[in-house]
């Protein structure tokens, strides 16, 4: 299989649950792979299928962060790719593609995530800058705030 193949589209917010539970919340309740913001009517929920099979999530909410002063902000949230093909560079074309929709539909300048600290080298590749201190999310682990100007 080659990463060529994979075809990125809009999803459902139910459609990211089984990968957000097995990625994300491994052995944690059903309920916490449910974000706020996944319903809302601005949110975009970005699926990546290789060969009809979901390998791949992200999810971009409208959303700010009170440490920057841009006025139309996105949170990219629950992004997650099934260990088999993470070598794929599939996560890099969700990432990309998402940020290429919030700037070519919704006019969005600036993108800010919670990266975990084990996905801090992934974001500083495609040009993300972290910010502030490490934290901890309960039951999850360290993560770190991470963004890009568009």
């Amino acid at each position: 299989m080659k990463a060529n193949e994979v075809s990125i589209h809009e999803i459902r917010a139910e459609e990211t649950y089984a990968v957000r539970q097995e990625i994300l919340r491994p052995g944690r309740p059903p309920e916490e792979v449910r974000f706020a913001g996944d319903l809302d009517s601005t949110t975009v929920h970005l699926g990546a299928f290789l060969e009809n099979r979901l390998v791949g999530i992200a999810t971009y909410v409208q959303n700010s962060h009170r440490d920057f002063d841009f006025p139309y902000q996105y949170q990219l949230r629950g992004m997650a790719v099934l260990p088999e093909v993470q070598k794929m560079r599939i996560g890099e074309r969700i990432l990309k593609a998402g940020e290429n929709l919030l700037k070519e539909q919704k006019n969005v300048g600036f993108l800010w995530c919670n990266a975990r600290e084990t996905a801090v080298e992934f974001y500083r590749r495609n040009n993300y800058q972290a910010h502030g201190k490490y934290f901890e999310i309960p039951h999850v682990c360290t993560h770190i705030v991470m963004y890009k100007v568009l």
